[in-house]
């Protein structure tokens, strides 16, 4: 009889604590005992908070009410009415930097799997996104202006339907009911904030109402529509759920409570009995020495002395520069003292790898367990240093899954500090070129690489708000994620102007081997600059090889030649990696390496726009025959207008092969 009675409260008290009813209200009030279903970065914490996010980078988040919903009373009915009511806060580290948000959906499925993170909330992908056929209704609350789905700012609430791209949006805010004035709402300003969701059936009305978190529902709501779901949630029943994406910079999406109603208002929820929200952010480390005051005068004015001398140190130690202008960048800049802690003082067991324009080191940044990657450089004394950190800023503001998140930067002395997120698989050149690496690239991986980079280029040249050059892409800055995917990196070089306009660098910068010939001449970088490195890239991930080598005999060897006379002599994958041992796909070998040879065709205007390197890649256009007869004379063009000059183009045999080659369009 014991044991019953004890079977019996424990059921009471899931039952008070979630407070779930039948199927058409259900109220959670905390979820420490709830019967959500969890999946990916999703949990409860010990506070009874439903984290969405949980801190781990890049993955996506759900809950879900366990069972579906009967949102038809009958088949073929219409879609009933339902009110939904959330409690929730998004809490981020850096509270300016931005990040993407989180959702509340209904659809008639439990399985994301294909769902791809970030700007599609783990519901959608680049490939169904706007298909009718997925039937999700959608209320986005968003911190990320994503230009390619018409976000309106980096502050908004959508309604959406089957797509990212809102049907009806709004900045975020709320309606006062005395007056009615409209009052801005950070939605990660780390406070907490109410959600209501209403749908009448008669109306086919949608409304979305929003408020601070110690305020009641106003009676104008934020943002309404009128769509009549029952063209979307064809299913008789459907889940409904939360989601979410776990950012780099540790931005975290947290539900208090949650209630649901069929037919009557969500049930209210008691704000003061909700779990509590913890505290994100930089905690105070306090350095302060306990000092013994002494007695005798002389040891005190000795103690004095030395705490003096430390404090002087210790600001030289971590001294920085600051200028007046910086105060609009602060968000975007680190201190050093937080990189020197998170790179271990810089020390060489946390270097990552070095070149021409600084050292990487990996690091932990102490407030918030971030894996980073840090830059260490000299400054550009050749270009202005406000005109310069203004451009990083705006290329941190970059978002895309084949470029590395540029998080801040930090300046110091001499020396200029990016910070990236971190890459755990490192550059994609260990893999090419170093002997002592064991792990090999198959084909499969090396041709996803390659179209992940393409795919990258073409958002910096043409579908992000401006136009940016990389101006030094080569393997070495090709980064590889836990996935092996590549993600472009190092934009420490990179430039951005207006779509429209010309560039108006002429500081050429960038690795021998990848660079044009044209911008030996003028020192202008543009996107046919970038478009010639990507061709030499292609042909070091087949190959194997570096653009640039030196034989036996201590003469330069240059691939493209290399690869021109295999092709010449109908041998052309004869050229591929031989570490491959013959495995690989012929007709995308074949493609990559003509492609490669097409990119770096000394004639600016031959070489392919990205758009068009998307389009060979997909096989959605043939790639065009290379004609000798025409390439002759565009070499004999070029010898006479002086558009490369021998004395400054280092590869002169890129002239003799394309000029010479009597049969490029044939061989394999």
């Amino acid at each position: 009889m014991a044991m019953k009675h004890s079977s019996l409260l424990q059921y009471l008290l899931l039952l008070l604590t979630t407070l779930a009813s039948c199927d058409d209200q259900f109220l959670f009030s905390g979820f420490t005992q709830s019967s959500l279903n969890l999946d990916g970065c999703a949990i409860v914490t010990n506070g009874g908070l439903l984290d969405l996010s949980n801190g781990t980078a890049m993955l996506n988040g759900h809950a879900f009410y366990p069972t579906p919903l009967h949102f038809r009373k009958s088949p073929g009915g219409n879609v009933q009415s339902f009110s939904v009511y959330v409690v929730l806060s998004m809490i981020l580290t850096y509270p300016d930097l931005s990040a993407d948000g989180m959702a509340f959906f209904i659809a008639p499925t439990k399985n994301f799997s294909d769902a791809s993170a970030g700007k599609y909330f783990g519901l959608l992908n680049e490939k169904n996104n706007g298909d009718p056929s997925k039937h999700i209704f959608m209320v986005e609350l968003d911190i990320y202006k994503n230009a390619e789905l018409k976000d309106i700012d980096d502050n908004h609430v959508g309604i959406n339907i089957n797509s990212a791209i809102s049907e009806k949006y709004s900045t975020c805010g709320f309606y006062e009911d005395d007056g009615g004035a409209f009052r801005n709402f950070t939605l990660n300003g780390n406070k907490g904030a109410q959600l209501w969701v209403d749908y009448d059936e008669g109306t086919t009305q949608i409304n979305v109402t929003f408020a601070p978190i110690n305020m009641g529902k106003p009676s104008r709501p934020l943002l309404s529509a009128t769509y009549d779901l029952s063209t979307v949630l064809s299913n008789s029943t459907s889940y409904i759920g939360l989601s979410s994406t776990a950012s780099a910079i540790n931005s975290r999406q947290y539900v208090m409570g949650w209630s649901f109603g069929m037919n009557k208002p969500a049930p209210t929820l008691d704000v003061s009995k909700l779990p509590k929200l913890p505290f994100l952010g930089s905690k105070a480390h306090s350095k302060l020495l306990e000092i013994v005051l002494p007695i005798a005068t002389a040891t005190l004015i000795l103690s004095l002395c030395t705490l003096v001398i430390l404090v002087v140190r210790r600001r030289m130690k971590y001294a920085e520069v600051r200028e007046d202008w910086e105060a609009e960048f602060g968000p975007h800049r680190f201190s050093y003292k937080d990189l020197f802690h998170a790179t271990g003082g810089f020390k060489n067991k946390h270097l990552l790898g070095e070149g021409g324009f600084g050292k990487v080191y990996k690091g932990v940044m102490p407030s918030s367990n971030v894996e980073v990657a840090v830059k260490r450089m000299s400054h550009e004394s050749r270009q202005g240093m406000k005109e310069f950190v203004t451009e990083i800023v705006s290329i941190g503001r970059l978002r895309h899954r084949n470029l590395v998140p540029l998080l801040g930067y930090c300046r110091r002395k001499s020396e200029l500090f990016l910070v990236y997120s971190y890459m755990p698989n490192g550059s994609l050149d260990k893999y090419l070129h170093c002997e002592e690496h064991k792990a090999i690239l198959n084909w499969a991986q090396r041709f996803r690489v390659i179209k992940g980079i393409a795919t990258g280029l073409l958002y910096l040249h043409e579908k992000w708000e401006k136009i940016v050059i990389h101006r030094d892409i080569k393997a070495s800055n090709v980064l590889l994620d836990g996935e092996m995917n590549g993600r472009l990196g190092d934009f420490g070089l990179a430039r951005l102007y207006d779509h429209g306009t010309d560039p108006q660098t002429t500081h050429m910068v960038g690795t021998k081997g990848y660079l044009a010939p044209e911008l030996l001449r003028t020192g202008k970088a543009s996107p046919h600059t970038d478009v010639f490195a990507f061709g030499m890239f292609l042909l070091e991930v087949s190959c194997g090889q570096m653009p640039v080598k030196k034989n036996a005999e201590g003469h330069e060897f240059f691939l493209v030649d290399w690869v021109l006379e295999h092709w010449n002599n109908g041998l052309l994958t004869r050229t591929l990696d031989s570490r491959l041992q013959g495995d690989y796909n012929i007709d995308e070998a074949n493609l990559v390496l003509k492609l490669g040879l097409l990119c770096s065709h000394p004639l600016p205007s031959s070489r392919p726009r990205m758009r068009e390197v998307m389009q060979y890649l997909d096989g959605d256009t043939p790639l065009p025959e290379l004609r000798p007869t025409q390439l002759s004379m565009n070499m004999v063009a070029m010898m006479k207008t002086n558009v490369l000059d021998s004395s400054v183009v280092p590869y002169p045999q890129i002239l003799t092969s394309f000029g010479t080659i009597s049969g490029l369009s044939g061989g394999r």
